[in-house]
């Protein structure tokens, strides 16, 4: 009893307790949009290192490998070396190698230093979720997760932006360098405020095997997703391999871990059915979502002529609209409908979002999106805030760490999942859809007729000869073919997701819900 009326004591109160959040969430949104931020200056790092587009993908694909080790290893380093210890040594290591990548200068510099940032990074992310869900009692776990999660839907939005600013009126080296003062003053307020865990035990034997055998799962997974695209899947011998390796590091490392006595990774937690299927959503949304930006920014910058820059700043609001939705669904929200309910509303504004855009023509315009996107960051902030509370509800100390950290690596692998299985689908979508299109296109159809002769009148008025008339307005026709190809693919896509999206549902109703004053 004397245990329970202290335990209260444990919590940070008024600035102590916000600063400390102020820095986890800051070195969160370093972490998330370094992840983002690269992807619009790969050009100008392509001339810049004389490097190909495929050689250039490895400056993302290290970052996300070395993300992938250390993500659902942090609990374990954690407890190994001490929260505080952990976590100002990532913030450290994420602000130094983000240095030595602006100063790199040949391209495998870069990547080796990208690994390292990955490294960095990974620590950053879980361990921030849970520093910031144990600044606060149980009761107020959706206020936490809602917190965190601003992180994640304003860091995605930013880095785009952030990217395009930098390189259009710097170069690329300074998007690495801008992480550096952050960094430091990150370390420094870390080693002041991030306090151990009360509870944290080190591990008596290192699970080496387990390390192992989730770093070649793991690493061979993220191959595999990366580079099988490029290298058409299976038709390599290179690829198969690692897909099998992935298989055969997975089984392992899962029959290991349940099996030995101290595992790196305790997955063990998911005989908690609400861990075990909030983390299951959370790939499932993480494949949806990851897909639908995927194909986003190649509708509006191939289609509509969009710039980078101004497709990144169009998804400014929809965070500010999440990050908003997130602090009124914690606390307002949840205080008057139970966390399914509330899910399941998530779920269908996103479910509709999506059908919206379905909608989609070559006259859409920012005005046309505004709305539609500000019913997503609602969407997703209906559906995130009430599962992630759910799923850590109970979960205190070491197992919260290993939570996070296990859900953090779910929608890594969800999103990867989902560019992949996206990528496949507009494949497979062009192949079918231009062959329906190209089958009317032919003499015997007055429209086509009709449009080649005002093309190639246009031409002969122009000057040009007969051939030169005609070729010309062929190679227009196929084009305005090809961008309303690409249209009728990208609102099929969206459609399909948004219709699949509904499986949520009877998912989340599987959930057991708790009330949310419950401690």
């Amino acid at each position: 009893m004397e245990a329970t009326l202290q335990k209260p004591a444990q919590y940070l109160t008024g600035s102590a307790k916000w600063i400390l959040i102020g820095t986890a969430l800051s070195c969160a949104l370093l972490e998330i949009i370094d992840s983002t931020i690269v992807g619009v200056s790969r050009p100008e790092m392509m001339g810049s290192l004389g490097a190909t587009s495929l050689e250039i993908a490895w400056v993302v694909s290290a970052y996300a490998i070395g993300n992938v080790i250390t993500v659902p290893l942090s609990a374990m380093l954690s407890n190994l070396f001490g929260r505080k210890v952990y976590f100002t040594a990532s913030v450290i290591i994420f602000t130094f190698s983000s240095l030595m990548c602006g100063l790199s200068s040949s391209l495998w510099t870069l990547v080796l230093w990208r690994f390292i940032q990955g490294l960095g990074g990974g620590g950053l992310l879980s361990t921030a979720q849970s520093i910031i869900a144990d600044a606060f009692p149980p009761k107020e776990i959706a206020t936490a997760t809602a917190i965190f999660g601003i992180g994640l839907m304003i860091g995605p939005a930013l880095g785009p932006v952030m990217g395009g600013y930098i390189t259009d009126n710097w170069s690329w080296h300074w998007i690495f360098f801008v992480n550096v003062p952050i960094g430091v003053i990150a370390a420094f307020l870390s080693w002041s405020f991030v306090p151990n865990l009360a509870e944290a035990v080190k591990p008596q034997k290192m699970d080496w095997w387990g390390i192992i055998f989730l770093i070649i799962g793991l690493c061979s997974l993220d191959y595999f997703l990366e580079e099988g695209s490029a290298k058409y899947w299976f038709e390599s011998s290179e690829i198969t391999f690692f897909c099998f390796l992935a298989i055969i590091g997975l089984i392992a490392f899962v029959w290991r871990e349940l099996t030995v006595e101290e595992p790196a990774v305790n997955i063990k937690l998911y005989k908690n059915l609400n861990l075990a299927i909030s983390h299951l959503l959370n790939l499932i949304v993480g494949m949806m979502m990851i897909g639908l930006f995927f194909i986003f920014p190649l509708f509006t910058q191939v289609t509509l002529g969009w710039s980078a820059t101004q497709q990144g700043e169009f998804l400014i609001s929809s965070a500010i609209a999440s990050a908003f939705a997130m602090m009124l669904v914690s606390k307002i929200v949840l205080k008057k409908l139970n966390y399914n309910t509330t899910s399941v509303i998530g779920v269908l504004m996103f479910s509709a979002f999506l059908i919206l855009l379905s909608f989609s023509s070559p006259d859409s315009s920012e005005k046309t999106f505004f709305w539609p996107f500000i019913l997503q960051g609602f969407g997703k902030a209906f559906l995130m805030v009430p599962v992630m509370s759910m799923a850590l509800s109970g979960l205190r100390g070491k197992d919260l760490a290993q939570a996070t950290g296990l859900s953090n690596i779910m929608r890594q692998l969800g999103s990867a999942i989902g560019v992949v299985l996206m990528e496949i689908y507009l494949n497979h979508e062009n192949v079918f859809v231009r062959s329906n299109m190209i089958g009317n296109v032919t003499n015997y159809n007055n429209m086509v007729t009709e449009r080649v002769a005002a093309y190639s009148q246009n031409f002969l008025s122009a000057g040009y000869s007969i051939d030169d008339a005609n070729r010309v307005a062929y190679q227009i026709l196929d084009s305005s073919l090809s961008k309303q190809q690409q249209l009728v693919c990208y609102d099929n896509a969206y459609m399909a997701v948004g219709l699949l999206f509904l499986v949520c549902i009877p998912l989340i109703l599987l959930i057991k819900n708790k009330k949310n004053n419950s401690n």
